[in-house]
């Protein structure tokens, strides 16, 4: 009677943890719903490129700032302590003394710039173009992370259509499998027709296998973009956005006009173009003379080993209190042609990122144009495939209704389905290119952002 109570209890302790494995395996395979605009923001806050050039960015900001305050007044405290053992001069007996000195000194230095050939006014000129360089930098490099998140996730949806119009062909040619399979047992058809329908299924069952093993390769591909843990399973969520409404309002040459005047990697490269001419112009004030201003202040603490000393006030606020101020000056007069190496280097630093922001203006117009087309390309190749998906079907349905019929054979039967499942696919193609055509038209005139994004 023991036994079988433990025999009974063994075994329902093994249900539950059977049961338990069973739920946890449903539950990660489950596929959790990601839209456009959840797969933009993830990227976003996981782009790794992204949090560098936002570091860069903080970088930038103050080395700005340290370029301003070196603008004004430096100041800093210099002291020392030690020990003399010899000859040295004892200042408050005006005599040199032979024993052991201990010595305490501090100074306070400062020194104001007053002309040094604007060199540090164009150095910090030029931080602060480099600072907007960083600013535009950051801004682009999240439109670039938009743009191939939306390349990345209208892939996944048409693959994801594709699977779906495979699941149904297979679907559709496994019934008529099954009607020719009737007919050939009545005696209406012939065996053949069997033979070559399981072929055409077999064609569908690969065709979806296919289809399938893309869908999760792409998948793959989305998931590393966003930098998302490769085991969270997702399932893309068609935005839905009515493509009927979409149409290209704006000419071509308004929309350079927007693209000249928003796009971030453009004003960028002119930022680095004003932050290399500042650059020059901060180098060439090296040839000037310089100017500053100095004031110092300092005392000391002596005190000599088997003799009387005066005490410690005494000395460092009385006695050995030391104040100098005055202007130095520097005039360069040669110097190894160094300082003109300088020039003539950041010079030519200047000639390229003058000739880099002009060839930008080109890129940029091009890829305006490319944008262009694409979306006006997209809006015909939509309404074309709307069409033939519509005239496809209706071939279909009257293959259909004619190989039942008797009137036509079974590769008419064959081809009519093919070409509305390639229809099907065309449709779904041209329709997700459409839907994202609009955000790439943005993206080329620099005016795309995560809030417009529906």
């Amino acid at each position: 009677m023991i036994n079988r109570i433990a025999s009974i209890t063994t075994i329902l302790v093994s249900a539950f943890c059977i049961t338990g494995l069973a739920q946890e395996a449903d539950t990660s395979t489950i596929d959790t719903p990601l839209s456009f605009k959840e797969a933009v923001k993830i990227a976003l806050d996981n782009n790794v490129t992204l949090k560098q050039q936002q570091n860069n960015l903080r970088s930038s900001n103050m080395v700005k700032t340290s370029s301003l305050l070196r603008l004004g007044p430096s100041a800093r405290i210099e002291g020392n302590m030690g020990r003399n053992d010899g000859n040295s001069f004892n200042q408050q007996e005006g005599r040199v003394v032979n024993g052991v000195l201990d010595f305490t000194e501090v100074y306070l230095r400062t020194s104001m710039p007053l002309f040094q050939g604007f060199n540090r006014l164009n150095s910090f000129k030029a931080t602060r173009e480099q600072f907007d360089t960083q600013i535009e930098t950051v801004e682009r490099t999240k439109q670039d992370i938009m743009q191939l998140v939306t390349a990345r996730y209208l892939q996944c949806l048409l693959d994801k259509e594709l699977v779906r119009i495979a699941e149904q062909n297979v679907k559709t040619q496994q019934k008529q499998l099954d009607q020719i399979n009737t007919q050939v047992e009545a005696g209406s058809r012939a065996g053949v027709d069997a033979t070559n329908q399981r072929y055409q299924l077999k064609n569908a069952e690969l065709n979806l296998l296919r289809a399938e093993n893309a869908l999760r390769n792409d998948k793959a591909i989305l998931a590393q973009t966003l930098q998302m843990d490769p085991g969270v399973n997702f399932n893309v969520e068609d935005p839905n956005w009515d493509v009927s409404k979409i149409d290209a309002n704006s000419s071509l040459e308004e929309l350079y006009t927007v693209a000249l005047n928003n796009r971030s990697d453009l004003e960028g490269t002119k930022h680095s173009m004003a932050a290399s001419r500042f650059n020059y112009m901060a180098l060439k004030g090296n040839y000037y003379p310089s100017v500053s201003a100095f004031f110092n202040y300092g005392s000391a603490y002596n005190y000599i080993h088997g003799t009387e000393n005066r005490t410690f006030d005494q000395q460092f606020t009385k006695d050995n209190v030391q104040k100098t101020y005055g202007i130095a000056f520097t005039i360069p007069i040669f110097g190894g042609f160094s300082t003109r190496s300088n020039v003539v280097e950041s010079r030519v630093n200047y000639e390229n990122s003058r000739l880099d922001a002009e060839n930008m203006e080109n890129t940029v117009k091009s890829e305006v144009l490319r944008a262009y087309q694409n979306f006006n390309d997209a809006v015909t190749t939509y309404q074309v495939t709307q069409t033939q998906l519509e005239a496809a079907e209706l071939s279909y349905k009257l293959g259909t209704e004619r190989y039942e019929l008797g009137i036509s054979d079974l590769v008419e039967y064959t081809q009519a389905n093919q070409d509305y499942v390639q229809a099907q696919a065309d449709y779904a193609s041209a329709r997700f290119t459409l839907m994202f055509q609009e955000l790439l038209l943005d993206y080329a005139t620099g005016t795309l952002s995560f809030e417009d994004i529906k």
